[in-house]
């Protein structure tokens, strides 16, 4: 063996040796304890910051990156029916709504009574075609709130794509007295009564 060969031997055996010796000295977890892989081990950041963060990529249109975001959340958070709508409405803005749909019926399990959760479902159902569901949802959400302009609206939107004309036209008339300045409810209403 050459010299360099000898130094590169007892160099390997020296850094196995040092191997073996740091590994004589850790401890395997006692029971009970988790090793420390916790949801802490993700990033340094809480779950409401993440929320934060999650909401100013939304604002930014980065959906992507708000979704990835708002699930490190809700690995940090668990069960946090606002961070389960968040991650639905993400969805639902990807035309993923099957999937958008399944975080709404967990946000709604833990917050029965959002009438947001409730318009949220509405608006997937009614994508998809789905419309005795999402009237079912549109009604609870009255039942939650009949004060709501915005559900008398997004009701009316849903009676039109039933071709119920006569029953749009009434939600939209309740929209625009909750809400007099409701311009887009005011338009809809105008393009029934025109088409008479």
């Amino acid at each position: 063996m050459t010299l360099f060969q000898l130094l590169m031997l007892g160099a390997s055996a020296f850094f196995a040796y040092k191997i073996y010796e740091h590994i004589q000295t850790l401890k395997d977890p006692k029971e009970g304890e988790s090793a420390d892989r916790t949801a802490d081990a993700f990033s340094t950041f809480d779950a409401s910051d993440l929320l934060e963060k999650a909401d100013e990529a939304m604002q930014k249109g980065d959906l992507q990156k708000a979704l990835a975001i708002y699930s490190e959340a809700n690995i940090k958070g668990p069960k946090d029916a606002e961070t389960l709508f968040k991650m639905g409405y993400v969805l639902s803005k990807q035309d993923r709504d099957d999937e958008a749909i399944d975080y709404y019926k967990e946000a709604l399990e833990l917050d029965p009574n959002n009438t947001y959760i409730h318009q949220a479902m509405a608006s997937a159902y009614r994508k998809m075609g789905e419309f005795a569901s999402a009237r079912n949802h549109l009604n609870a959400s009255l039942d939650l709130d009949d004060k709501n302009p915005i559900t008398y609206y997004n009701y009316g939107n849903l009676l039109v794509d039933m071709k119920h004309f006569d029953e749009a036209k009434e939600m939209y008339k309740k929209a625009i007295e909750l809400d007099e300045d409701f311009k887009e409810a005011q338009e809809e209403l105008a393009k029934l009564e025109d088409e008479k």
